[in-house]
């Protein structure tokens, strides 16, 4: 099948995978050290999927016309940010502030977001290859 990197869909949902992958390792990072003493927990800032469409469709770069022409910028949408926690619910004797609830809480909710995502993108490539005159998985 072709490249579906041109379409927004496709895009938007495989930065969403991106995220949920980025997600799990901090997470991860996060359980890994419960017990470290003055660990804060952190987590990626909210995933806005409004805005990842809104900056790939209003994503424009210069067109280069002549030999003598700057090429311009390429813009491209930079890696998540980590969010640290300001105010922990809980922290320990030792200064740690993982709660070890809430990072498994996050794991599974991302974990469910994954599944979900994954499914869409199924679904999507299913319809493209109707739409195509496609059978088959």
């Amino acid at each position: 099948m072709a490249d579906l990197d041109g379409l927004t869909l496709f895009t938007a949902v495989k930065k969403r995978l991106s995220w949920l992958g980025q997600r799990q390792e901090v997470l991860a990072q996060n359980i890994a050290n419960a017990n470290t003493p003055d660990y804060r927990a952190s987590d990626l800032k909210p995933f806005e999927f409004r805005e990842i469409v809104r900056r790939e469709t209003m994503q424009v770069n210069m067109a280069q016309t002549g030999s003598k022409h700057l090429e311009g910028e390429r813009r491209a949408i930079r890696d998540f940010y980590e969010d640290n926690y300001t105010k922990p619910f809980e922290t320990s004797p030792d200064g740690n502030a993982v709660v070890l609830e809430e990072q498994m809480s996050k794991v599974n909710e991302t974990t469910i977001n994954h599944r979900f995502t994954t499914e869409i993108y199924k679904k999507h490539l299913g319809m493209l290859r109707m739409a195509l005159g496609r059978s088959g998985g």
